[in-house]
């Protein structure tokens, strides 16, 4: 192979509505923004995606794009490095990482199409396949709308089930009894309050939570709060872990959850702690300390960059994020007997931007 530099950088982001009006513990939305950067040398082009506001985009045009023209197409380091750099002013986490992690996602998927290579071979598998769970159960949802949404996962063939918890704790117990009933006694439920509870109410929760075999709470309280997260994982509910560090920013904050003792269970985001080059790092603090990952959402990038990790228990397959994906990519991964298998034979991440499709969607 030749040495290829890189061309031209274009990013885009799309707005898309949500089915209908969705909420959590702490937050209300109704369309979540797909950021898309397309990366081309020697007639290759490479492909990254990630979640976040259009602003990042933006940023990742004016400021980032031109300190990627002209870099060895394969040195991914070089242009993670040159990115962070540039945003010490702006200040790292946000939308600035958002920027950077769309970009540099798209570096390695440049790296691995000019190999030739899936991006889970590129970065070397420690395994063919992956689980997911299925993760929504909004707290918009009444009885029904809750039942309809856990049984589309099941017929996926998932072994686990995540469901929102937080708006209305006295509502709770119920809703989490509801879902037990639907799933039934051998499928993993998993809940996530978005940090909106205090450490008080997150182990009153906990109990009754312990009550139908909940195994997970996510975010009990704010994933800013190390002592209040150390609590939980002391005194929490035994077999029931506790997770959090989707909003990380990078190995130094991952590093002070670790030290904290904050989690049971460390949750990287690609598309928030610097792409590939950012999730591989918290893959080698979770190494040092022998702790456990789970990748937090956007399911097909997610997929590949836990086959490369021997510690990672599972994939967030996020409903939003799902949906998207399969309506804007054509390669999309679902999960196949409750398992993500990226194919073989497609290079980086297999995926390709339906054009057409994401047009109407254009910011």
């Amino acid at each position: 192979m030749t040495d290829p530099r890189i061309e031209a950088v274009e990013v885009a982001a799309f707005t898309i509505p949500t089915e209908t009006p969705e909420q959590d513990g702490t937050l209300d939305w109704d369309s979540t923004t797909l950021l898309v950067a397309e990366v081309r040398a020697g007639g290759v082009t490479g492909l990254g995606y990630g979640y976040g506001d259009p602003a990042a985009a933006d940023l990742a045009r004016r400021t980032l794009a031109p300190l990627l023209t002209g870099l060895p197409a394969v040195d991914t380091r070089a242009g993670f490095d040159r990115m962070v750099r540039a945003v010490r002013n702006i200040g790292r986490s946000g939308i600035a990482m958002a920027a950077i992690s769309t970009l540099d996602t798209a570096l390695w998927d440049l790296k691995a199409r000019l190999l030739g290579l899936p991006l889970f071979r590129l970065i070397g598998a420690a395994r063919d396949r992956v689980p997911a769970y299925g993760s929504g159960g909004f707290t918009s949802f009444d009885a029904a709308a809750m039942t309809r949404h856990l049984e589309g996962f099941l017929a996926t063939g998932v072994r686990a089930v995540k469901i929102k918890v937080g708006r209305a704790p006295e509502d709770d117990p119920d809703r989490m009894a509801h879902a037990r009933g639907v799933i039934g006694p051998d499928v993993d439920l998993m809940i996530d309050a978005n940090g909106a509870l205090t450490v008080p109410h997150a182990l009153a929760l906990a109990d009754a939570a312990a009550d139908v075999g909940v195994v997970w709470f996510e975010e009990p309280v704010s994933g800013d709060d190390l002592s209040g997260l150390a609590r939980l994982c002391r005194e929490g509910p035994a077999g029931m872990d506790v997770a959090a560090g989707e909003y990380g920013d990078g190995p130094i904050h991952f590093r002070r959850m670790l030290e904290a003792g904050a989690v049971d269970v460390l949750q990287p985001d690609a598309t928030r702690c610097g792409g590939v080059t950012g999730f591989l790092q918290a893959v080698a603090l979770a190494d040092a300390f022998g702790a456990v990952l789970s990748a937090h959402t956007a399911p097909t990038l997610h997929a590949h960059l836990a086959l490369a990790s021997r510690r990672v228990r599972h994939v967030e397959y996020f409903y939003d994020h799902a949906r998207i994906e399969a309506l804007l990519f054509d390669g999309a991964l679902a999960p196949v007997g409750g398992d993500l298998v990226p194919a073989t034979d497609r290079p980086g991440l297999g995926l390709t931007l339906r054009r057409d499709a994401a047009a109407r969607f254009a910011v």
